[in-house]
């Protein structure tokens, strides 16, 4: 007994030492760099944060925040270490402020994800203002908690001293606080078909592949509209491979009546009237099937009934990121063990995906073809796979369906790798006049060794002629439009499992062969990066997007105040998010440019548009020569977010060729296999509603390399935009 106790004591101080996590640096004492420890920035202004040891509330320092700028704003912001189990939580400090004018001062204090918030701009803390002691207090909600962020904010011109910061929960210092514990959710602890489905030759009659069809609209339906799943009480996928065998060979009545008592024993939820902002939406749920599919009047009334459940913001499957509010299939189980699932798991993969795609994938408009006959297409693909690579292939081809560029799958997939090849080739193609081109070569001394040129028009490779290629890897590449689909295609054309591939090409309407080298990816890596920023002839500036620093554009700006004009090249991958930072050198004026549509968990699959977002203007010191902005199928998301936002600057015009047509942050999915891909997660609109997924960023400006421009390396659209400059 004695020996228990011992135990138990120890567990208790352990318990209370987790719960006493230490919080440093609340008081600015300790410093880095003349920086506060511990603390971060956010914010679109160019305010100054650092430590002042002369004007202080108590001890060495404060913090300080201070701007000459009357928009933006900024934030030092400090993330608690812990969840904290409690009802309220308060945030206490001392500010002093200084000539604070157009906005405010103050503490700030947010739970994520959107459970509580305030920043004190109801109190509207402005001018010059002595030392005095502020308070924010939220109301705690730790079952559902993520994080707990405070700090202090400086919105407009002035400038604020911050000073011992104290966090209290419940009217308790937060060293003596609880840290939450988490109770598993029911899901978590449902390990029935850990080591498999137990299912296996399922009927793939026209029958039975029509109740497989029913029963995978069923699910998915049920899991994200039914209150009592999103709770985390069931294991979704459990349940599917248990009710699975219940319906084999049954009668469409019988099956009706197994689906209602499923349904029943789920339990009980409330109901509510849903008001829709129907001026907004941009796409409904898509939920006629219900009374379409033939199903009794009994299970299609439970159904229905079901639209208007009372659901919560949370569900265990379905979570969104703070402020963009993409969703986040965090609790999706990827089963990484099962290299290559068994039948019951590969119904599943494909249940899981094509629901998800039907309820939280902005651009299912876009798609062209009736999804819900996309789910029997592909039942039996899933099913008769036969090994891993067949089972991916399957996955591969459905995901290729949705034509977002984002999709794909990504992670150096084995069987995506072996399938394309997991040796390269030294040299670059390109589909340029509609043929495969050598544009370039990855590094130049083995590109000499395979005797091509630039310019050479490849027609053949170890014996298939291109086109052929083209049509066999289509349905496996998945982009959201033809352009980037020859993009991709090019990419993996002299990829090969082999140390060797044999080709065929044209020089000057003569063919010849070669037999080329593949290499490891690691051997034809070029680490080799252009400058951010060079001069043409003095009189035009050129920032290369792929090298972008925000840091450098006020030095930048500084040099090219007078230049004739500015050319911008998005043909690339943006390396920094500037385009508010940039967009406001440009312009003089606060203009619309982009509005966005997303989904949540009361109305999942319902789309609605966001209010539109600015780029700030910077009066009349904004850049004044010609700007011209590069893009082609290379253009991809930021650098399309990106170039939307710069063309709205008044001397701005877009040159080159339709972009990759993939807006929005991803959603990461993860599939039965350890499969990973994603989508778009949000809709990227122009502010009068008008697309830009698959259609792409469309230029002002049309060019396109040419094969004889190639020939003699020349850049025809960036020569295009210098001369339009200059002239």
């Amino acid at each position: 007994m004695k020996k228990h106790c011992i135990i138990l004591i120890l567990l208790l101080i352990f318990t209370n030492f987790q719960a006493q996590k230490k919080i440093e640096n609340l008081n600015f004492e300790i410093i880095e760099n003349n920086f506060p420890k511990n603390w971060n920035i956010f914010g679109d202004g160019n305010a100054k944060i650092s430590v002042d040891a002369t004007e202080k509330q108590q001890g060495k320092y404060s913090a300080t925040i201070e701007s000459t700028e009357e928009k933006g704003f900024k934030a030092l912001a400090f993330t608690l270490p812990e969840n904290y189990a409690g009802k309220k939580i308060k945030l206490s400090g001392y500010l002093k402020t200084e000539n604070v004018s157009n906005g405010f001062a103050g503490l700030w204090m947010r739970i994520d994800p959107q459970i509580a918030f305030d920043n004190m701009k109801k109190i509207g803390l402005k001018g010059t203002n002595p030392w005095k002691k502020y308070e924010v207090t939220l109301e705690m909600s730790p079952e559902n908690t993520k994080q707990i962020v405070l700090g202090a904010l400086l919105a407009g011109k002035g400038k604020i001293w911050i000073d011992e910061l104290k966090v209290s929960i419940d009217g308790r210092d937060i060293s003596k606080a609880k840290v939450f514990e988490k109770i598993p959710a029911k899901v978590e602890l449902d390990k029935e078909f850990d080591d498999g489905s137990k299912l296996s030759n399922i009927n793939l009659d026209a029958k039975n592949t029509e109740n497989l069809k029913n029963l995978g609209l069923i699910w998915g339906y049920l899991k994200y509209y039914h209150p009592n799943i999103a709770k985390g009480n069931y294991n979704w996928d459990y349940e599917l491979f248990r009710l699975l065998p219940k319906l084999k060979g049954n009668s469409i009545t019988e099956n009706d009546k197994i689906y209602i008592s499923w349904i029943k024993n789920l339990g009980e939820f409330e109901t509510t009237k849903i008001v829709s902002d129907d001026k907004n939406i941009k796409i409904k749920a898509d939920l006629d099937w219900i009374t379409s599919s033939g199903f009794s009047q009994e299970l299609t009334e439970l159904l229905l009934n079901l639209k208007y459940a009372k659901r919560s913001k949370i569900n265990y499957y379905v979570d969104f990121f703070d402020q963009v509010n993409n969703p986040d299939f965090k609790n999706e189980n990827p089963y990484k063990k099962m290299s290559f699932p068994d039948e019951g798991f590969r119904l599943l993969s494909l249940y899981r995906y094509w629901n998800i795609i039907q309820y939280y994938f902005p651009y299912k408009n876009l798609i062209e073809e009736d999804w819900k006959k996309v789910l029997p297409e592909f039942i039996p693909k899933f099913l008769n796979a036969k090994n891993q690579s067949e089972y991916t292939l399957a996955a591969l081809e459905i995901i290729a369906r949705i034509h977002d560029t984002h999709a794909n799958i990504w992670g150096n997939n084995k069987a995506v790798n072996q399938y394309f090849g997991e040796r390269y080739s030294s040299v670059k193609v390109s589909f340029v006049e509609n043929k495969a081109i050598v544009t370039d070569f990855y590094k130049k001394e083995l590109g000499k060794e395979t005797r091509l040129q630039k310019g050479d028009i490849i027609v053949e490779v170890n014996g298939e002629n291109i086109d052929s290629i083209i049509q066999k890897q289509l349905k496996y590449t998945a982009a959201s439009n033809y352009p980037t689909q020859l993009r991709e295609i090019a990419r993996n054309l002299l990829c090969s499992n082999s140390e060797t591939i044999h080709i065929k090409f044209l020089r000057d309407g003569i063919e010849n062969s070669a037999l080329i080298k593949t290499y490891t990816y690691a051997e034809i890596a070029n680490d080799e990066q252009k400058e951010f920023f060079e001069m043409f002839n003095n009189d035009v500036a050129y920032l290369y997007m792929g090298s972008a620093d925000s840091e450098k554009l006020p030095e930048i700006f500084e040099k090219i105040k007078n230049t004739k004009g500015l050319v911008i090249d998005f043909r690339s991958y943006p390396s920094d998010f500037v385009v508010f930072k940039l967009g406001k050198l440009l312009k003089p004026n606060s203009t619309e440019f982009v509005k966005f549509s997303n989904t949540n968990n009361i109305q999942p699959g319902v789309f609605t548009f966001t209010p539109s977002l600015k780029i700030p203007g910077t009066g009349n010191n904004y850049y004044k020569g010609k700007i011209a902005i590069l893009i082609n199928e290379t253009t991809q998301s930021s650098a399309e977010y990106h170039t939307m936002g710069l063309r709205t600057a008044p001397n701005a015009k877009v040159f080159g060729s339709t972009t990759s047509g993939a807006d929005g942050n991803v959603s990461k999915i993860m599939l039965p296999g350890n499969i990973s891909t994603m989508i778009s997660g949000i809709g990227i609109y122009y502010p009068d509603g008008k697309e830009t997924q698959r259609v792409g960023i469309i230029p002002d400006i049309v060019v396109k390399p040419t094969i004889e421009g190639i020939k003699t390396d020349q850049d025809e659209v960036l020569e295009k935009a210098v001369n339009w400059i200059t002239n």
